[in-house]
């Protein structure tokens, strides 16, 4: 190997391709699958970081809101006042609430009007208050909580959100399976790819393999130029598809915008941070990993190939 890499750089000018890769590899066609490929992982790649990161904004507000309803509010409480009042004045009063709000009547026809329909507001309906509570802890113990108010106001009930955070962590999950197996299936699906048109170079350009084969040159040495050249057109792809899933990511961290607290179309950059900044740090590492894959993918596949040679 030594004395055929002597030789070819003395015989050969600068940047010489001795085994006519340029013509054996597809320029056009593999970057281009490539970039699908790569755009295809950037956008699971969004929907995994994504659902994780709504899911827990979801679940630290559904963790910490709860609701309490108190039936017949207008009714006096056994300490004085009425009973929606002593509720609130003990909920306001409490360490581990941050804030406490009854929902007016009208809130609460609005609420009811899809299931009682128009008329729903002029029904003599025995409605509790219901009121909107903020915990400044989410791991406070309702069952304390619950005894407290039932104590001013009996009867009042105390509804948290445990089932519908339940509900979105198995969401989250299920979701983050899937773009698991989406992104490997991408990887694979690329892999297989780069082995196709490696095998095609390969025979393309048996001929010329074989002389300088049995010129010196070693295994190692031929199944390099292959995988310089598939790591460059794969780094090139993905490349192209990293920067074509940007604009796409930003059309979802619009959509996205509401679910963050900001407003859709907002100028304000921070509108961005919707889209965690995991997100945009991965998509630099898009070109880089499916240059990996080009390079692995065409020294397994070259050195399996010349195994076979006589």
């Amino acid at each position: 190997m030594v004395r055929f890499a002597r030789r070819t750089r003395l015989l050969r000018p600068p940047h010489f391709d001795e085994l006519g890769l340029r013509r054996a590899f597809a320029a056009r066609m593999l970057p281009f699958m490539v970039a699908a490929m790569a755009f295809l992982a950037a956008l699971t790649l969004a929907g995994w970081v994504g659902a994780a990161s709504l899911a827990r904004h979801w679940q630290e507000g559904a963790g910490s809101a709860l609701t309490v309803q108190v039936p017949q509010p207008k009714n006096p409480a056994s300490q004085g006042g009425s009973r929606v009042t002593r509720v609130l004045e003990l909920l306001t009063g409490s360490a581990e609430v941050a804030s406490a709000r009854q929902i007016s009547e009208e809130e609460l026809g609005a609420l009811l009007r899809p299931w009682l329909g128009g008329n729903g507001e002029r029904m003599a309906l025995p409605l509790p208050a219901v009121i909107a509570v903020r915990l400044a802890d989410p791991d406070t113990d309702l069952g304390v909580l619950g005894r407290r108010l039932d104590a001013v106001a009996p009867g009042a009930l105390v509804e948290g959100h445990d089932i519908w955070v339940r509900r979105l962590s198995a969401l989250a999950r299920s979701l983050q399976a899937c773009a698991g197996i989406v992104l490997l299936t991408v990887a694979a699906v690329a892999s297989a790819v780069i082995a196709v048109a490696t095998r095609a170079g390969l025979a393309a350009r048996r001929e010329a393999i074989e002389i300088v084969h049995g010129l010196g040159a070693t295994d190692g040495y031929i199944a390099a130029q292959f995988a310089g050249r598939a790591t460059l057109l794969a780094g090139v792809g993905g490349l192209a598809g990293a920067l074509a899933a940007m604009p796409v990511l930003l059309g979802l961290a619009n959509v996205a915008a509401p679910f963050g607290g900001f407003q859709p179309r907002e100028t304000n950059p921070e509108m961005l941070a919707t889209l965690p900044p995991i997100l945009w740090l991965a998509l630099p590492v898009l070109p880089a990993a499916t240059a990996a894959i080009g390079f692995l993918t065409a020294q397994a596949t070259v050195r399996r190939w010349l195994r076979g040679l006589p």
